[in-house]
Parts: C-alpha cells; structure tokens; sequence
C-alpha cells in the first residue's frame, strides 16, 4: 500500500485567493477607514470613489437623521464628509448619533439637530460603542436648548430651541 503523495501548497501571491482577498481589504480600508492607498491603484480614481461612498453614506445617515441634515442646509454634505473621513461606518443610524453628539460637543448642532437628538436621547440608551437600546422607564433627555421626555413609550418635546 503505498502513500497518498503530500498536498502541494496553493498559490501565495497576489493573485491567489488568500493575496486576492488581503487586497481587496486593504482597498476597503483605503475607501472607508482611512487606511493608506495598496500599490497598484490609482490614486485619482480611489479618492473620487471614497467620495463618492462618502456621499452615499450622508444620504443614508440623512434619511435617519432629517432634522440633522436639514438644520445643517447646504452645509451638510461637507459637515458629514468631513466628520466620517477615516471613519468606518458603524451604521447610518449610529454614524448620524455620533455626528450630532461631536457637533453638540463642539457647539455647532443646529436646532433641529438638537430637537432630534434629544428625542432619541430620551427614546434609546446609547453609548457609543453598542447598539442603541430602547429605553423602558421614563427618561428626559436634553441636547442644548431642547428638552425631550419619553414616558411610556412615547417622547415628547417640552422645550424645543428657540433660535
């Protein structure tokens, strides 16, 4: 009986399944985290595609967050942009949270953006780093002028900004 001849080792390089695959996820990085561009791509046509992934990226954090967006106007394209550079997304839901708490950290959240993040501040538990939770007990919830309390399940805005 003789042996089975010994397995030869697959392809290593860079087009080999497991090269193929490091590639592809050093080009993600360079699209969405910030990460350095891999050699081999042209650097003209990442960079319009990291804006234009960008872009899609503020629309859908623009479709959970509309008071954000609009309270931003024309400067919201260019307020995301530059928020979510080098930044993963962690979720359209949470990369809008994140951005309204860094704007209401700086001073800049409109009044529409802080009406909307006090509503989900008083609706959900969320820490920055898990998934918002719904909250159960009756929460208040405030992000500069306005106010916003949840009570059963429903939230009410009791002192909307008045700027």
């Amino acid at each position: 009986m003789s042996a089975a001849p010994a397995a030869e080792p697959g392809p290593t390089g860079p087009t080999s399944p497991t090269g193929l695959a490091a590639r592809q996820a050093a080009l993600v990085a360079a699209l969405v985290a910030g990460a350095p561009l891999p050699a081999g791509f042209a650097a003209d046509r990442v960079d319009a595609a990291r804006r234009a992934l960008l872009r899609k990226r503020a629309g859908e954090v623009a479709r959970h967050w509309p008071l954000l967006a609009a309270g931003l106007g024309d400067a919201w394209p260019a307020t995301f942009a530059g928020w979510a550079a080098g930044r993963p997304t962690a979720g359209s839901l949470r990369d809008g949270w994140d951005l309204a708490r860094a704007l209401r950290d700086r001073g800049t959240l409109p009044p529409l953006g802080e009406q909307e993040l006090a509503a989900r501040e008083a609706a959900h538990r969320y820490d920055g780093r898990h998934p918002p939770r719904r909250r159960r007990l009756p929460a208040l919830a405030r992000s500069g002028d306005a106010v916003a309390l949840q009570l059963a399940g429903r939230v009410r805005l009791l002192r909307p900004t008045s700027r």
